[in-house]
């Protein structure tokens, strides 16, 4: 414990904070910054509410997401504050109906579910939904990312109601994910993305793409809806672009960008 020339007392971590295989679990007000690496984590966890969270690293750091969430079922987030140099909330395998609400962010790299099907591997994320974020300058808003070669769904998924203000990829679903070094090899199988909802997203985009769907050829996304969304570019607010791969989409109305 560190306590500030403020007087209030916060957290400093080398180390992940950790819950791990906890039932009907309940964390509130924490104030953590400058983990090592991730600094809140749930894995195989079950009726979990976590709120009031204050989480902080800089831009820079590796590897810091705010809150992990892994092979976790029943989970609610509610009024927090997160800013790191990673994902403010990532949602990987074996997750299942998780909300997060009224939830702030930034920097990082957005809101993801994934990455999922690394080394060829099954993965299941279903019944997520993030209702009520604002998300400042980030690498992304709300993303899904996936290995080629993966297999398993990520599925049910709601984003609605939703800002953001000079994020750098607004929305963006990449089933060719690739994070290392060498170029990965291409692969015929996928993790699926089917039934997900953008609903009511609002703001502006650092980049000309405000959409890219960069989905699988072999395992094209499903059942992917857009409605009520507007983005902007931050620069002079100029219309902006969506990129459309692979995506089986339903476009509603009052959305723009469109896809081409």
């Amino acid at each position: 414990l560190n306590k500030s020339r403020a007087g209030k007392l916060s957290i400093i971590l080398l180390q992940a904070l950790t819950f791990y295989n906890s039932k009907n679990l309940v964390v509130r007000n924490l104030n953590i910054r400058d983990a090592q690496q991730i600094h809140v984590s749930f894995e195989k966890c079950t009726n979990v509410e976590a709120s009031g969270f204050k989480i902080t690293s800089p831009k820079i750091s590796p590897n810091t997401d705010g809150i992990h969430i892994t092979e976790t079922k029943n989970i609610w987030i509610t009024s927090s504050i997160i800013g790191t140099g990673d994902d403010c909330i990532s949602i990987v395998n074996g997750s299942q109906n998780m909300q997060a609400m009224d939830i702030t962010c930034g920097p990082g790299h957005g809101i993801s579910i994934g990455s999922l099907g690394s080394k060829n591997s099954k993965a299941y994320v279903s019944g997520v939904t993030i209702d009520g974020a604002k998300l400042y300058g980030t690498a992304n808003g709300v993303r899904i990312k996936t290995w080629q070669g993966g297999s398993g769904t990520a599925s049910n998924i709601i984003f609605q109601n939703i800002e953001m203000y000079n994020v750098s990829n607004p929305i963006i679903i990449d089933q060719n994910y690739c994070d290392q070094s060498k170029p990965c090899k291409e692969q015929s199988s996928a993790v699926q993305v089917k039934d997900v909802l953008y609903n009511n997203i609002n703001g502006t985009s650092s980049s000309e793409f405000a959409i890219n769907f960069n989905c699988s050829k072999n395992h094209p996304c499903q059942g992917i809806v857009l409605q009520n969304v507007n983005l902007l570019q931050e620069q002079e607010h100029r219309p902006a672009k969506a990129i459309c791969n692979n995506v089986i989409l339903r476009e509603g109305d009052n959305v723009f960008p469109q896809c081409p």
